[in-house]
């Protein structure tokens, strides 16, 4: 492909063609592979992702939607809408936060509980089993690199929101 653009476009720079593409690619392959996981595990991405944002945060497991919405970098419509639909599934709850009218708590469930814990092994297990064709060594070494990628990719566009998937 870069070949392909600097014959037909002489001087225009097509380096990144061979980081960008690959890392589309790879996006595309582990998107598609983890929402195969999570179907067969009975849950979707977004509510994966809203119970997982509820568990990393430690006891209580509770989160203002505001916080929820941060952390997950959705509006606070699909925050909404994710917590209706896990409330419904009896995978959380939600209440006023004492003392603050119009701040709401979500907090994670012990079916909710026992569901992330069940589908984040099942995903991250099969995760690690996409990347063992990498060594240890260069599985850090890859890391390492994708972290000063990201850091500086974030500083150029002006969005240092994503930290990891699901932002924290």
């Amino acid at each position: 492909m870069a070949a392909a653009w600097e014959r037909e476009r002489p001087g225009t720079p097509v380096s990144s063609i061979g980081i960008v593409t690959p890392i589309w690619q790879l996006a595309k392959l582990f998107g598609d592979d983890r929402r195969r996981v999570l179907a067969r595990a009975g849950v979707d991405t977004a509510t994966l992702d809203l119970l997982s944002v509820l568990r990393r945060s430690g006891p209580p497991y509770a989160l203002s939607t505001r916080e929820l919405g941060r952390r997950s970098l959705v509006t606070a419509g699909a925050v909404s809408q994710r917590v209706a639909r896990a409330e419904q599934e009896g995978l959380v709850t939600r209440e006023a936060a004492g003392g603050r009218p119009r701040t709401v708590l979500v907090t994670l469930t012990p079916a909710g509980h026992d569901l992330v814990e069940a589908t984040v092994d099942q995903v991250l297990h099969r995760e690690a089993d996409l990347v063992a064709g990498l060594t240890p060594e260069q599985q850090a070494g890859l890391t390492e690199l994708l972290h000063v990628l990201l850091t500086d990719v974030q500083s150029r566009v002006g969005d240092d929101r994503l930290s990891q998937v699901g932002g924290e």
